[in-house]
């Protein structure tokens, strides 16, 4: 009953009209800034961060946690409708939702896309309530080595991702990894790679990555083509899923909501990893596999899902254990530490309107989301009406003016165009970017996981496979990498 007790102090806390109206201006700000390419919720919180002073610390954190999951929805936006991921996390959306609008079917996309968000973020907030916990101390079991082999298995199991060879996407991921490790070095600070750049000391941005490859890239391979894309002219009749479309997404959603849940409340795992890996289960699963990659609805629904359970998820480590799982939530505990307020196990008893004030505050931002996204499709799908001649200088210019937005500095406007070139090429030798996005995001983590690995066992690799978790999860990525070798050989030979 005790659970019970703490919801009701919860929902007593998140509908007083003050939250109420932060949480309100926390989700249509961060559907905003989702839709619009480059901007992305760090750069609005850190904006946003002196105003907070001035209101109470469970205030701040629902507006800036309405901030963090309406980005998550808003992101999807652009992803279907340009194939612009308006967020990182929305980058596997991008491969089926914008088929999806491709061939007419932009309403039920968004919409199975925001549905699929509120039932896989709201599904998990219940697992948030009744298993913070033990679910926080099982967090507690990844090490370094746990770390790395999670991320090693990640890298493994994309290729599944790609429309196309194997090889290609981990040879994608692979390169992802070099780019990923430009920088200063984390441990001796010496700059890698930087060819004397300042402003790769800290490494290449990741917005300007995703704009060029996805955003600039698509804007050169249409210009090549010469010709319009068909949905621009077509009349969009549907705007909800159709009874099909919920057969074919209704499991799609199930597993999208457990596996974002599960890889949310791993500190390190993130909304990322989890769209990818909804995306891999639901490729391989599918009885129709070759569907993926030219608009198959499961490829919208199950990352989009994942994508907003395992946002929910990731608060666990931020509030039961004061450990981020991502920037954005870095910033949510910088929130908290300027108010005065310490995260951690003792937060719960300590603060207990805070933890239990921003978990229910979710629920209500969740159905303000659903009840703003669905009426509003109709706007968004307006812009697939505008000539591409007219719509590529808007995606350019949403492009050049998100990536300069986010530190004032031109050399990243060049970073973007550099990988929109990459990108090109990628696309004409069948190369998918998003297995490079997801090499480059994860190969920093995994290098600190790893030295941190040899540092324990005083330089003994056999770590990995010593400790029962790594150990698993090793295993299978090797299982996964020599499935994938084996059959890309066998395919090769069969050719010949």
């Amino acid at each position: 009953m005790e659970i019970f007790n703490h919801i009701l102090l919860g929902f007593h806390t998140a509908l007083s009209l003050g939250n109420l109206i932060y949480c309100f201006l926390g989700v249509v700000l961060g559907t905003f800034v989702g839709v619009i390419p480059g901007l992305g919720p760090v750069a609005t919180m850190s904006i946003l961060m002196p105003i907070t002073l001035n209101i109470s610390p469970v205030s701040a954190i629902i507006m800036f946690a309405g901030i963090y999951y309406g980005a998550l929805y808003g992101g999807s936006t652009t992803s279907i409708l340009i194939n612009v991921p308006g967020e990182v996390t929305s980058v596997v959306t991008c491969i089926d939702g914008y088929q999806m609008a491709i061939k007419g079917r932009a309403g039920p996309a968004l919409s199975i896309s925001a549905i699929g968000s509120f039932i896989g973020g709201t599904i998990s907030l219940i697992g948030v309530m009744f298993l913070a916990a033990p679910l926080a101390k099982f967090g507690l079991r990844f090490g370094p080595p746990e770390y790395f082999a999670l991320i090693f298995l990640a890298l493994t199991v994309v290729s599944g991702v790609a429309t196309g060879s194997p090889i290609k996407a981990l040879s994608a991921a692979a390169l992802g990894m070099l780019t990923g490790v430009i920088g200063m070095d984390m441990h001796t600070g010496i700059p890698r790679f930087t060819l004397g750049i300042r402003t790769l000391y800290d490494g290449v941005g990741l917005v300007p990555v995703t704009m060029g490859l996805f955003g600039i890239s698509e804007i050169f391979i249409n210009i090549e083509k010469k010709i319009e894309i068909e949905i621009l002219k077509s009349k969009i009749e549907r705007i909800l899923p159709s009874v099909q479309d919920w057969i074919d997404s209704r499991w799609a959603i199930l597993r999208g909501t457990l596996i974002g849940f599960f890889v949310g409340i791993i500190p390190g795992g993130g909304a990322l990893l989890s769209t990818f890996a909804s995306y891999v289960i639901e490729k391989k699963i599918s009885p129709h596999p070759e569907k993926f990659g030219y608009g198959a609805i499961e490829g919208v629904a199950g990352p989009e899902t994942a994508n907003n359970a395992a946002g929910q998820a990731s608060f666990i480590p931020m509030l039961a254990l004061g450990i981020p799982s991502n920037v954005v939530i870095a910033v949510l505990i910088g929130t908290l530490m300027i108010h005065g307020v310490q995260p951690g196990p003792l937060l719960i008893s300590e603060h207990p309107e805070i933890f239990w004030g921003v978990i229910t505050s979710m629920y209500i931002g969740n159905a303000m989301l659903l009840v703003l996204n669905l009426p509003l499709i109709r706007l968004w799908i307006q812009l697939l009406k505008i000539p591409y001649t007219f719509l590529f200088p808007i995606i350019l210019l949403f492009c050049l003016i998100g990536v300069y937005s986010l530190n004032n500095n031109v050399i990243e406007i060049f970073i973007m165009v550099f990988f929109g070139i990459i990108g090109y090429f990628m696309r004409k030798l069948e190369f998918e970017p998003a297995p490079f996005v997801m090499g480059m995001v994860l190969s920093p983590m995994m290098e600190n996981a790893f030295r941190q690995s040899l540092t324990l066992s005083d330089g003994k690799i056999t770590i990995l496979f010593t400790r029962p978790i790594s150990a698993l999860l090793m295993i299978v990525g090797l299982s996964a990498l020599t499935f994938y070798v084996i059959s890309w050989i066998r395919r090769q030979r069969d050719r010949y």
